[in-house]
């Protein structure tokens, strides 16, 4: 059974709806899943409610429960493919630059 401190590590968000003209409470983790409010902390709460109904729904049928974002273990590993040209121009000017392709890589996914 999860307990309520797993419920609240869940990734929630709430945004303005400008096609519902409320605020959308959503979860991440489990996608589909809505609420919709006039007030953010309504929105927020209400989406607590459906993902706590939802988690209860799915203990009860034997499925596999999320694990929140927030509680799963990355590597710091990922593989992207790019087409050959690309890998090239991008060692290249790591090279210029005196760094590793993948030190390159990673500052140019950080930059905002």
């Amino acid at each position: 059974m999860v307990d309520i401190n797993t419920l609240n590590h869940y990734s929630y968000r709430i945004q303005w709806s400008n096609e519902d003209h409320e605020y959308k409470g959503t979860c991440l983790e489990i996608p589909g899943l809505s609420w919709l409010d006039d007030s953010p902390t309504r929105a927020l709460s209400g989406i607590q409610r459906v993902v706590c109904e939802a988690v209860a729904d799915m203990e009860a049928r034997g499925e596999t429960v999320p694990e929140p974002l927030a509680e799963r273990f990355y590597s710091g590993r990922f593989m992207v493919r790019i087409p050959p040209e690309q890998h090239r121009r991008l060692v290249v000017e790591a090279a210029e630059q005196g760094v590793s392709l993948n030190r390159l890589v990673a500052m140019k996914l950080s930059a905002k």
